[in-house]
């Protein structure tokens, strides 16, 4: 893959260092973290649902902390005695540890999360504030009237 240099781009425009740095990544070979698997879905105009399949984990093992325009989801799993007397032959059901980070856009907030039938959902919002809304300019009809300036007469 090719590597694109944005230096020239530094040099003229001021504030867009985070969206380079961001591209920057994109080009970049990522790692290969497969676990948990997740959807990412548009739920309406300016809202979105990301689903990820956690079974075997609780709501106490999962912890989610959005900070700086990142959603980061993390789950540990506590040990478990299998009981008195009792030995574990195989374990095909994965019990480790994970850590899943979303970069969100500009005013995009989490709404709230739910765990169900080892599904967690995620739902956020993109809230735009007024002042970034488009809003309409009212046009005003101007006078057809020159206004005259007052000049004194040569004596």
């Amino acid at each position: 893959m090719r590597h694109v240099d944005f230096s020239p781009l530094y040099r003229s425009t001021v504030g867009f260092d985070r969206l380079f740095t961001m591209l920057d990544s994109l080009g970049q070979p990522e790692t290969a973290q497969t676990y948990p698997p997740y959807n990412i879905e548009r739920t309406g105009e300016n809202a979105y649902r990301i689903s990820m399949a956690v079974a075997g984990f609780s709501e106490d093992e999962i912890s989610i902390e959005a900070h700086r325009n990142v959603l980061t989801v993390k789950g540990e799993r506590k040990e478990e005695g299998n009981g008195e007397g009792s030995e574990l032959l195989y374990r095909g059901i994965a019990s480790r540890a994970f850590e899943r980070r979303f970069q969100l856009a500009d005013h995009v907030e989490v709404e709230g999360a739910t765990l169900k039938n080892g599904l967690l959902f995620v739902d956020l919002k993109r809230n735009i504030p007024e002042e970034l809304k488009p809003r309409k300019i009212a046009i005003t009809q101007s006078s057809d009237k020159a206004k005259q300036i007052e000049a004194k007469a040569a004596a």
